[in-house]
């Protein structure tokens, strides 16, 4: 018997809505759900190619405001930037939501498109500086000179120069790239500058007793390098030059002294194992000499 008021044309409808949910449970999801799901599995394999052509078809049944579109124009900036398909990456990267990921990749990409303006921007904004400051400058400068943008980076450090004359870093990444290009001259009076304004910059001394070593000025590099070993104990750099600076004098037990410092800093550093075996050498010590230099050939350069 059925329960009072419950009538078989309302059953009936029952049945046939618990039905219909049945139905939609089974039916597969939009086509454009699919497409995404694929676009994303394959972009986690690294089929950066593939999933483009996915994660396009899905962009474009997604809604602009949807979480799903926003990671569509996440996932293909990061497929056309590393692809090096710098130019089709930014208008996917402008639309994705701003994180630190996606604005370093667009500030490269705005570079590598030479959008110079839009990169300095992108990497000011990217460490909270004022885009249109001295730092913002300097900052997008240093960017761009480990991405080996030298041109733009120059033009970058003239701006900051002009926006603050006393601001540090600047003079020291000039001075970088003068003695990269052989203008050591140049670079010695660069650093002398930057020595005024950051004198507690150890790097400062380190460069400076670089140009002077390649000018065969070891007197001079000497006093240089040995201030920035004091201000800076643990980087190994300091300690090679050093050590080269005392073989030339013939200051070999202090050359001995630097490279082994230099070798417990880097213990498979080429430089200083080489030189440490020319030193050895020079004191008489021909076995250990030999050894060092025979290690030093297995070593990279």
């Amino acid at each position: 018997m059925f329960r009072a008021g419950l009538t078989i044309p309302r059953l009936f409808f029952i049945s046939l809505v618990v039905a219909a949910g049945t139905a939609l449970a089974q039916l597969p999801p939009p086509i454009g759900e699919t497409q995404h799901s694929r676009g994303v599995a394959l972009y986690q394999q690294h089929k950066y190619a593939e999933a483009i052509t996915e994660l396009e078809q899905a962009a474009k049944a997604e809604p602009p405001d949807s979480a799903l579109f926003q990671e569509s124009a996440v996932l293909l900036g990061q497929c056309y930037f590393m692809t090096s398909r710098n130019a089709e990456a930014i208008p996917w990267l402008e639309k994705a939501p701003p994180t630190t990921e996606v604005t370093y990749m667009l500030a490269n990409a705005y570079l590598r498109t030479g959008k110079i303006d839009l990169s300095e921007h992108a990497f000011a904004t990217l460490f909270h500086l004022d885009p249109a400051s001295a730092g913002g400058h300097l900052l997008a400068a240093q960017m761009m000179l480990k991405q080996e943008y030298e041109a733009p980076a120059l033009d970058q450090l003239g701006i900051a120069l002009k926006l603050d004359p006393r601001l540090p870093d600047v003079r020291f990444l000039l001075a970088e790239t003068d003695i990269f290009r052989g203008r050591i001259d140049k670079a010695i009076d660069e650093l002398k500058e930057e020595r005024q304004l950051n004198p507690g910059y150890s790097m400062v001394y380190y460069k400076l007793g670089d140009a002077y070593t390649r000018r065969e000025d070891w007197d001079l590099a000497i006093p240089q390098l040995e201030l920035s070993v004091w201000l800076n104990p643990d980087y190994s750099g300091p300690y090679i030059l050093l050590g080269k600076c005392y073989l030339k004098k013939q200051r070999l037990a202090e050359a001995e002294a630097a490279l082994r410092r230099a070798l417990r800093l880097d213990p498979q550093n080429y430089s200083a194992t080489y030189l440490l075996g020319q030193t050895l050498l020079a004191l008489g010590r021909t076995e250990e000499g030999k050894q060092a230099l025979e290690k030093s050939r297995s070593l990279p350069r």
